[in-house]
């Protein structure tokens, strides 16, 4: 499996009220309207940076600390992101990702630039920054965490192995 994008940078510590503003969380429950304020108490221009299906976030340590809420990773998807590159995950976050099917990805994001056209490959767990020519390794991803991505989520996973985890 690979993906490619473009890079739209964020620092550490991204948790999940900047990924969605605490004052929304409630207020508007539709997925779509609510994906239009992410990052929006880090930088109200940030949906404006999102191509959806081409952009791929680029954070450093502790993506997605904070509360426990499924929103934080669905409104990211739902926004178009096609992955998340970061040095670290919350840990609630990380499995909440991969639950709904969004590919979460440990790696050094040191070196990545803003705009960096990347190609991430599962198979060969590396990260090549094409605009830099650098390969970057990546933490290898658990089968089941493959295999969930593959179906789109735990959900799609469950309904076609009828409920069960065959590994």
């Amino acid at each position: 499996m690979k993906i490619k994008g473009r890079a739209v940078l964020l620092g550490d510590n991204i948790n999940t009220d900047f990924i969605i503003s605490g004052r929304h969380k409630f207020s508007i429950t539709d997925m779509k309207e609510l994906s239009r304020h992410i990052m929006e108490d880090i930088d109200p221009d940030f949906p404006k940076k999102i191509k959806k299906g081409e952009s791929v976030i680029v954070a450093g340590e502790n993506f997605g600390m904070g509360s426990s809420r499924e929103q934080a990773p669905l409104v990211i998807k739902e926004s178009g992101i096609v992955a998340v590159v970061a040095k670290s995950f919350a840990r609630i976050f990380y499995r909440n990702g991969f639950n709904i099917g969004l590919p979460l990805i440990q790696a050094n994001t040191s070196k990545i630039k803003e705009h960096d056209e990347l190609e991430i490959d599962f198979d060969r767990s590396r990260l090549e920054d094409r605009t830099q020519k650098l390969k970057i390794n990546l933490q290898p991803l658990p089968v089941i965490m493959q295999k969930l991505l593959d179906h789109g989520g735990i959900v799609n996973y469950l309904k076609k192995h009828r409920g069960k985890f065959p590994l």
